[in-house]
């Protein structure tokens, strides 16, 4: 399917053909015009680590949304592993929906994990418009960052000026229990120590400067909000505010490795988020990010359990109406800020 012809599902499950591309003339040569076996057209180097995709290219996918959507949401959100589920998820309680399937949106990544969806929704979430990201892109599915992060910036050129981006984590922090939300309040990026981070390669001012400040980039001011929820929906007892790192996966990590993560002062441990932020914090994005515990990390050489992804699925299944209403709650509080 050609992205001048892709087909557009709306939440009533009905499709329409979408509109070419109103700059399709203008792409870049790096950008493939044919699409590929696994989906939709995507960067020639799409696997390469340095972004190779314009901010031209970002503007033209941005468009393609504006082009068949009335509301202009200013609240992004990304729904991590067991919250973006088909039943009871976040993105079903949004009303006046319209839904893209991932692979009807031009040069968009498509998820390969299981409780990941893949599809954007813009709606209202009580009476908030917001876009809402079914699922995500991760580095071991052998996507580099910056094409994991690379919604962001649609966001941010659709008008987005705030994400809220959810993940699954393992617990470190003692404290912890299975079920709990550990709010973000910084990050260790143990890619970027690798030399891996979503912004390698050439820097466009258009979306930000060369070295970005990232030592604030969990809002604080959001927190606050989060924190207020929290004490509203009397969840205190089972909310937290922690330090999360990110390590790039498949495989949970070793004994050693939980070990040094927790030496380091990490509360919890994932998969994804910190290229989102880091991505987000980049174009001038305000950003909030929480863990749902979903399994406690293994500490002990004699312990027989094993964390699997059936375990992050079935508490986030769990936990959805919990988070439903804590995310509901934070969208409205943030709306009435900006508002103010």
């Amino acid at each position: 399917m050609s992205p001048a012809r892709a087909m557009v599902q709306d939440a009533n499950g009905a499709a329409a053909a979408a509109k070419p591309l109103a700059n399709s003339s203008k792409l870049p040569k790096e950008v493939s015009e044919s699409p590929t076996e696994s989906g939709p057209p995507c960067c020639v180097e799409a696997y390469s680590p340095y972004n190779s995709c314009t901010y031209e290219l970002i503007e033209s996918v941005a468009q393609f949304l504006l082009d068949r959507v009335s509301i202009r949401p200013k609240i992004g959100i990304i729904c991590g592993s067991g919250m973006d589920g088909t039943t009871g998820c976040l993105a079903d309680a949004l009303t006046d929906s319209t839904s893209f399937p991932y692979e009807t949106i031009p040069y968009f990544p498509t998820p390969t994990v299981p409780g990941h969806m893949g599809r954007l929704v813009f709606g209202y979430l009580g009476d908030v418009p917001v876009m809402c990201m079914q699922g995500r892109f991760h580095y071991y599915e052998g996507y580099p960052l910056w094409k994991c992060a690379m919604p962001v910036r649609v966001m941010k050129l659709v008008g987005v000026t705030h994400l809220l981006a959810s993940n699954a984590a393992g617990g470190l922090n003692d404290k912890y229990r299975v079920g709990d939300i550990m709010i973000i309040k910084d990050h260790i990026n143990l890619l970027g120590f690798a030399g891996n981070n979503p912004l390698m390669g050439p820097n466009d001012e258009r979306f930000g400067p060369r070295f970005p400040a990232i030592n604030r980039a969990y809002d604080v001011n959001v927190r606050r909000m989060a924190k207020q929820v929290a004490t509203e929906m009397d969840i205190n007892n089972i909310t937290h505010e922690g330090v999360y790192s990110v390590v790039g996966g498949p495989s949970f990590e070793t004994i050693a490795e939980i070990r040094m993560l927790g030496a380091l002062g990490v509360d919890a441990v994932g998969m994804s988020t910190v290229h989102e932020v880091i991505t987000a914090r980049h174009c001038g994005m305000t950003s909030f990010a929480f863990s749902l515990i979903t399994n406690k990390s293994v500490t002990d050489y004699e312990s027989y359990e094993e964390p699997n992804h059936e375990e992050v699925i079935d508490m986030g299944k769990q936990r959805e109406p919990v988070l439903k209403e804590f995310i509901t709650r934070l969208v409205k509080k943030i709306e009435d800020d900006r508002d103010e």
